[in-house]
């Protein structure tokens, strides 16, 4: 088969303008759609006990909708021509959805860290989502237009430049590149600012296992028992009525009959014949203690989930999260190639996407043909947080964003010199995505001020965290 060029793989990026101009990603595109018929169509299958508790984690900001709604985005998304430049791509890029991790090798690094949306699509739509997001973010905090949009260019600059760097560098340098805690630190602005991320980078060294186990378990001299912390961790027994509240009937008798144990047996041994044999000896030394279903999250609410707390010989824990796995809305509108497993999809985009992947990534099949994935609980070390972010700190988390993105494409699809070609060396395609992320983020608005008056009339129903905690009680 005949490689292509550099010059040649160039020229197609430069041909995909023709296809679609860059300044026409300015436009949101024909956003004629009831935004309430998406969200009741990404609700449909899950938990419906839970659905309230969703929407009212939706309710609480803009942005929280913003988070909650991937599908009414993915919708708009495809409503305009893309490049048609696609690749796998994360599928729901927005702000929240970065973060620091620690690499098989404990390393700290700045990456994507939810992965529930990945499918093959255009390169564009994550951009959008994250300046969409930038955008609704910086009017939460009350920060100026101009400032937004200053945020969004940085971004999208920073993944520009970067994406340049990495059209410029071989496979394997790709495949290894990581932005650790050091680089973080490079590219703050001040030495205080520098100085808060080596703060961050001790505080996140904490966050191990162990130090997770002495909060959420107790040890009664035979085995560990994860604390019931309703909604976010409850046990379901076999006597709960809860059983017919959260699961379909057929689940619910499951969990009832007995057969809950034999049942997460069929699962774990599917889970582990996803996984390499190197990584199937590593986990075959931890031993099972006890399993908690669990709820996260704003989107994810109402997806099945299950927490897994696991010891090893010298009593060292691990803790593992199986998550329901669902299609992506991406590929529902952007009709990306069959998949023939959820989980095994989510797995594999974020091998691909993140830089150093959790080893106990992996997938299996649970009740009535449901799809789930495996990872490790709690493996995200650093997560942002709005309310301490000033806009000159929220500037420089929107370069390490932009930078993480074009780092993911750029390893996940081998086609940095073709997206950075489309680009170009100017500020066209920021400047045009300035515009989109404040017309979209005026969408957003309306789209949750709907959202709210359906909630107001009833149409929707909300309930709080404490209000679901209550049903344990009661």
């Amino acid at each position: 088969m005949k490689t292509s060029t550099i010059a040649e793989r160039e020229a197609r990026g430069r041909a995909a303008r023709e296809h679609s101009k860059r300044s026409s990603h300015r436009a949101p595109g024909d956003l004629q759609r009831d935004p309430l018929d998406l969200l009741k169509q990404s609700s449909a299958g899950r938990i419906d006990h839970l659905l309230p508790l969703r929407y009212g984690r939706m309710a609480a900001s803009p942005l929280a909708f913003l988070r909650g709604s991937a599908i009414v985005h993915a919708h708009d998304l495809s409503k305009v021509r893309d490049t048609g430049l696609s690749m796998p791509v994360c599928g729901d890029a927005h702000l929240m959805n970065f973060g620091g991790f620690a690499t098989p090798e404990r390393q700290l690094v700045f990456d994507l860290h939810d992965f529930d949306e990945v499918s093959i699509g255009p390169f564009e739509w994550d951009l959008k989502r994250l300046s969409a997001s930038l955008v609704v973010a910086a009017r939460q905090m009350r920060l100026s237009r101009g400032t937004a949009e200053n945020l969004v260019t940085s971004a999208v600059n920073s993944y520009r430049d970067r994406i340049a760097h990495y059209a410029q560098r071989g496979a394997l340098e790709l495949w290894y590149d990581r932005i650790t805690f050091d680089h973080m630190a490079e590219i703050a602005l001040t030495p205080e600012r520098r100085r808060a991320v080596r703060r961050a980078l001790e505080r996140a060294a904490s966050r191990t296992h162990e130090s997770l186990l002495e909060k959420a378990a107790a040890f009664d001299g035979g085995r560990w028992t994860l604390h019931d912390a309703p909604p976010a961790l409850f046990h379901l027994r076999s006597a709960d009525k809860l059983a017919d509240k959260l699961f379909a009937p057929a689940e619910a008798d499951t969990f009832r009959s007995g057969n809950g144990d034999k049942l997460i047996q069929q699962m774990w041994a599917d889970y582990r014949q996803s996984m390499s044999s190197e990584r199937r000896e590593l986990l075959d030394h931890f031993t099972l203690q006890d399993i908690a279903f669990s709820v996260a999250g704003v989107g994810s609410v109402g997806l099945r989930c299950m927490a897994v707390l696991l010891v090893d010989h010298m009593g060292k824990p691990l803790f593992l999260q199986l998550k329901e796995a669902r299609p992506s809305v991406v590929g529902q509108f952007h009709h990306a190639p069959a998949v023939r497993h959820e989980g095994e999809r989510i797995v594999y985009g974020q091998r691909m996407l993140q830089a150093a992947s959790d080893v106990f990534l992996g997938w299996t099949s649970g009740p009535l043909g449901r799809h789930f994935y495996v990872r490790q609980l709690r493996e995200l070390k650093l997560s942002p947080n709005l309310e301490l972010f000033d806009s000159d700190v929220l500037d420089g988390y929107a370069r390490l964003c932009g930078w993480s993105l074009a780092r993911a494409h750029a390893k996940a699809s081998g086609q940095a010199i073709e997206v950075s070609a489309y680009i170009g060396r100017g500020d066209q395609f920021a400047e045009a995505l300035s515009g989109y992320a404040v017309s979209y983020a005026d969408q957003v608005e309306r789209d949750y001020d709907t959202f709210i008056k359906a909630v107001r009339s009833g149409e929707l129903q909300t309930r709080t965290d404490d209000d679901i905690a209550a049903d344990f009680s009661g």
